[in-house]
């Protein structure tokens, strides 16, 4: 399978488990209605485990621009990728992104109608900050994204550890945790692929009730989540060097 392939697919399941369990606990009618956060933050965890167990044999499930971007600068030389890569793994993980979010709408298609808070609507697709503050937010999504590749970065690299099936369900655990420590401030996205491809697609479909996609501040889960990733590289290379 090529890396494009196994990116759809992965970041596709991530994006249908993830995005799904918000729409489970937020919209309304389902039977997991309020459910609560520590549902939401479980089931996005979970998803990135099933996700990277499906597609990580193929290209090692990057399923997250910031991921690949650490990745590249680590380099071949230390476990990472070749920049020429960057392309294949960005291009699928967005379109990955789009058929997620697509099967998350078709999914809950009769539960749009009736949930009348647009905010909870878009909140099934991409994320938002508790309280709006521009520098805060976008501190909060570099500090969890360096947490994310981090933790990811030493996973792999303990011996015990990256080489077994165990891999992706500590990867599961990290976001989880991030998601119960770092991710009230914002939602945690870590993730660029993961929010603006689905806002994309909360622009395009046919929504009832929809409201904005709220633009002016998709650009804070693109620029925190890469900037945090690149500084975790830099911070691995630093502190354990190979």
């Amino acid at each position: 399978m090529s890396i494009f392939g196994a990116e759809v697919i992965g970041t596709g399941l991530l994006i249908l488990l993830g995005n799904g369990v918000v729409a489970a606990v937020l919209l309304h009618g389902s039977k997991a209605e309020n459910a609560g956060w520590i549902v939401i933050t479980f089931g996005w965890g979970m998803a990135v485990m099933i996700a990277v167990y499906v597609v990580g044999q193929y290209d090692g499930a990057h399923l997250n621009p910031a991921v690949t971007l650490a990745l590249a600068i680590r380099g071949t030389s230390h476990g990472g990728i070749a920049w020429h890569k960057v392309w294949a793994y960005w291009g699928g993980e967005f379109c990955g992104a789009f058929v997620g979010a697509t099967l998350v709408w078709i999914a809950y298609y009769v539960h749009w109608a009736p949930t009348e808070d647009s905010g909870l609507k878009l909140a099934c697709f991409s994320t938002g900050p508790a309280i709006r503050n521009p520098i805060a937010n976008l501190a909060t999504e570099a500090i969890g994204t360096f947490v994310l590749v981090l933790g990811i970065l030493g996973i792999v690299a303990n011996k015990a550890i990256g080489t077994t099936d165990l891999a992706p369900l500590l990867i599961g655990l990290l976001v989880f945790s991030i998601g119960l420590s770092l991710g009230g401030p914002t939602g945690y996205a870590i993730n660029p692929a993961r929010d603006l491809g689905p806002r994309i697609i909360h622009a395009i479909l046919p929504i009832p009730g929809k409201g904005s996609s709220d633009w002016s501040y998709a650009w804070i889960p693109v620029v925190g989540p890469l900037a945090g990733a690149a500084l975790a590289a830099g911070a691995y290379a630093a502190f354990f060097p190979s």
